[in-house]
C-alpha cells in the first residue's frame, strides 16, 4: 500500500496516457509489465498504482521516488527508454510531470 505523508521528503509522479479503448489492454500490459520487470527494482522507488478510466481511454499512473534524480535516472536506462517509445507509439498523448505532495486528507 502507498503510504502518501505530507511532510516526507521526496518525488510524486503523476504520469497520464491517453489512448483509444481497443488499445488501452495492450498499454495496461506494457505499463503493468515495466513495473513488474524494471520501474519497482530501481533505487528510490517507494510505490506506485495504475489507474484505469471506466472509457478505457485514459490510464494514470501515481509514483512515489526517494528523490527526482532517482525517477530520472530510472528514464535514462537504456531498457526503459526503449520500454517508453513503444509505450508512446500505443498512446495519442503521454505526459509524466513531476509534484510534491502538499496536504493529505
Amino acid at each position: 500500500m502507498l503510504d502518501i505523508p505530507s511532510d516526507a521528503p521526496g518525488q510524486t509522479v503523476i504520469s497520464t496516457f491517453e489512448m483509444t479503448p481497443g488499445t488501452c489492454t495492450d498499454l495496461l500490459e506494457a505499463l503493468t509489465a515495466a513495473y513488474d520487470e524494471v520501474i519497482r527494482h530501481q533505487p528510490g522507488f517507494l510505490g506506485a498504482a495504475i489507474h484505469v478510466n471506466d472509457a478505457q481511454t485514459r490510464i494514470a499512473t501515481y509514483s512515489r521516488w526517494t528523490r527526482r534524480e532517482d525517477f530520472q535516472a530510472m528514464l535514462r536506462t537504456a531498457e526503459m527508454r526503449k520500454r517508453n517509445r513503444a509505450i508512446a507509439a500505443m498512446c495519442s498523448r503521454f505526459e509524466p510531470v513531476l509534484y510534491e505532495v502538499t496536504a493529505v486528507y
